[in-house]
């Protein structure tokens, strides 16, 4: 079969993540303890569930998230 992975990623991007989504606020309140969740090594989708389905969706949060882990982690972000 000839998979077609626009018509896939479009139809991701209509349906949505399958997880809960947060919004940009709680995104903005939460995302420090997102990070030091992250570099500690800890489950970050148990411990803060729909987080990076937003981050993955949102180029401003993504943006914040990746200017804080480059300033704490002193890496790049995942």
């Amino acid at each position: 079969m000839n998979e077609r992975p626009e018509l896939k990623q479009a139809f991701g991007r209509l349906l949505g993540p399958g997880v809960p989504e947060i919004g940009c606020a709680e995104c903005f309140d939460k995302l420090d303890q997102y990070v030091e969740l992250e570099l500690a090594g800890g489950d970050t989708e148990a411990g803060l569930p729909g987080f990076k389905a937003h981050l993955d969706g949102c180029p401003a949060c993504r943006e914040d998230y990746e200017s804080l882990r480059a300033l704490v982690g002193g890496g790049q972000a995942l």
